[in-house]
This record gives C-alpha cells, structure tokens and sequence, in this order.
C-alpha cells in the first residue's frame, strides 16, 4: 500500500533550519508531482512547495521564496524539504502529498524563542 512517512520536524529557533524528508513506498515515486503542505493551528492546509517527477520544474509559495528548497532523490524514493531563516510564522505541522492525493502523517515543525 502507499506509504508516505515525513520525518525532520522538530523545535528550533527563529533564524535556524531544519531539513525534513518524506519517505514513499507503495507507489512509482518517480512519475509523481510531488508536494509539501502545511496547516498551522486554526488555519486550513496551505501547499508550500511543489517538485515535478523528473525535478525539472520547482515552485514554492511566496512566503517560503529564497529559505525553503524542495528537492527530491528519485532512486532513494525520497522527497526533501531544506528550511532556513525559519520564522515563528512557519510553524505548523508539515505533509508531503502524491499526485494520487496520498498524505502522510506529517511532522511538527516549532519555530520559537
């Protein structure tokens, strides 16, 4: 079955980084779109960032413009998501997502002093 499994998230201060990774089983990983998500307390489920199958084509929302990089390692069935400069603002819980729509579990990132 499809399994997608996000990992990295932790505390850290304002002004630190994180690097979270998405494992995936279950699926071909290198024909999927995929993406990161997020949903901080009260707020609906935002997209951060996309990568196509093949890594060609990366956007991110503006918000994360220049301190996020998505990146992914397609043999390692791997997805990656390298946060710097993280701001209290990027707290929330962070998914990745298959272009079937599968999600996993998500990991929590706190951005805090």
């Amino acid at each position: 079955q499809v399994q997608l499994v996000e990992s990295g998230g932790g505390l850290v201060q304002p002004g630190g980084s994180l690097r979270l990774s998405c494992v995936a089983s279950g699926f071909t990983f290198s024909r999927h779109t995929m993406s990161w998500y997020r949903q901080a307390p009260g707020k609906e489920r935002e997209r951060v960032a996309f990568i196509t199958n093949d890594g060609k084509h990366i956007d991110s929302v503006a918000s994360v413009k220049g301190r996020f990089t998505n990146s992914r390692n397609n043999p390692a069935n791997t997805l990656s998501l390298q946060m710097n400069s993280l701001k209290p603002e990027d707290t929330a819980i962070y998914f990745c997502k298959n272009a079937f729509g599968n999600w996993g579990q998500g990991t929590q990132v706190t951005v805090s002093s």
